[in-house]
Parts: C-alpha cells; structure tokens; sequence
C-alpha cells in the first residue's frame, strides 16, 4: 500500500467517533457503517486502479466478502473498545428510540425498529413490557390528533382502525381507543 492510499484511507475508529458524537447507534448498525464505509473507499481505489475497465461506474456499493480479514478484525476490535468504555451501549440506543418513537407509535412499531437495528431480544423485551404500561394512553393521543370525532359508520371506523395499526398498535388497543371515543 503506498504513502497515498494510506492517506486516503478512512480512520474507522475516527469516523465511529463521529457517528456516535451524532447520535446513538446500535453495536450493529455501527458495525454495518463502518464496513460501508470501508467498501466504498475498496471500491474507489479499484476504480482508480482500473479507470478504463470499471468506466467510471461508481454505483452502489453492498456489503460483500471482499473485504479483507484485516478490515472485519479492525472493525469488531473497534465495536468491542467502543462498548467496553461504555461509549456504544445497545441499552441507552434502545432507551433512547423508545423516547422518541413512544408518542407516536405503538409497541409492535417500535419492537420491529429496534429488531431491524440489531437490539438483542432481551433488550426489545424490556423495552415492550415499559411500552405497554403507557401504549393506551399514547394511542388515545394519536388518535384525537389525527381524528377529532368518532367514528360515524363502518367505514370510517375501518379507516380510524388501519391508520392506528399501521402506527403499530395491536387490535386490542385499537379496540379500546375507537369505543372509548364513541363512549366521549
């Protein structure tokens, strides 16, 4: 590798820095940036390498295994510092979405969220049973934002249920929300 490839080399461990400096991320998702970040620059000093073959195409660059053993290792060595100084933390990232999402979606939303990042099932588990104890009352907030009346025939009421199960809440609250503003 010569003196100019170095340089061009992105500083993982400075480039997690920054992200983390951002906002919180899972162990995973960070895992997963840092090797894009490592593909594409791969992918830019083979382009580099080989301009007239590749012509210029850069498109989108996945993951693949064409990493080297070196990267993965520099990557997982960086994850491991990261959590063991308490600066990656799985468990403030979940309590952290929780916050922010828990005004405006329901517990199947948020658990399905924070499995798609990565969040261990022990972690989303005890981030539901915190969820469920408000769920209700967030609900009814959704609902009188987006709907100043009851529902008056089937069809509206079908509409008033998709529009809270597409926020992720289950049938029961579902229930209970739309009845109780018939009760109102």
């Amino acid at each position: 590798m010569t003196t100019e490839d170095k340089a061009a080399k992105p500083n993982l461990r400075q480039k997690a820095l920054e992200y983390l400096a951002k906002r919180e991320y899972s162990a995973q998702e960070l895992q997963k940036k840092l090797l894009q970040l490592a593909q594409r620059h791969q992918h830019k000093s083979r382009l580099q390498q080989r301009e007239d073959e590749f012509a210029g195409d850069e498109s989108a660059v996945d993951i693949d295994e064409t990493l080297s053993a070196e990267t993965h290792a520099e990557i997982a060595q960086i994850i491991a510092d990261f959590q063991q100084k308490n600066w990656l933390s799985d468990q403030r990232f979940t309590e952290q979405i929780v916050h922010a999402r828990q005004s405006k979606f329901g517990t199947m939303k948020i658990a399905q969220e924070l499995k798609q990042k990565g969040v261990s099932d022990t972690l989303i588990s005890d981030a539901v049973q915190t969820l469920k104890q408000s769920e209700l009352e967030n609900a009814r907030a959704v609902w009188r934002k987006k709907f100043k009346h009851a529902p008056s025939d089937r069809n509206e009421w079908a509409k008033q249920a998709r529009f809270l199960q597409s926020r992720g809440y289950s049938f029961e609250i579902i229930k209970k929300v739309i009845s109780d503003s018939n009760e109102e």
